[in-house]
């Protein structure tokens, strides 16, 4: 069953938006700064998130069709010999 992409990404998302924040609080960066590149990591992480999601969707789907085409190969095969 394929994963949800949305849910996914936008949980690493918010993880990456808050661990860059921190980490720009931890290092006394002004407060703009750190919402700023917060913001550009929650984004970046969003995005790789969803590419990364889809890559392994496609590659459980490629799996189910394998499976399915080689339960019905033996299937026929069985069958009719």
């Amino acid at each position: 069953m394929p994963l949800n992409v949305r849910s996914i990404a936008v949980s690493a998302a918010v993880v990456a938006f808050f661990a860059v924040a921190i980490a720009g609080s931890i290092s006394a960066l002004a407060p703009f700064t750190c919402c700023k590149r917060a913001l550009i990591g929650a984004v970046l992480a969003y995005i790789a998130a969803t590419l990364a999601v889809r890559a392994i969707n496609a590659i459980l789907i490629s799996a189910m069709i394998t499976k399915q085409i080689d339960r019905e190969r033996q299937s026929n095969s069985g069958g009719t010999g």
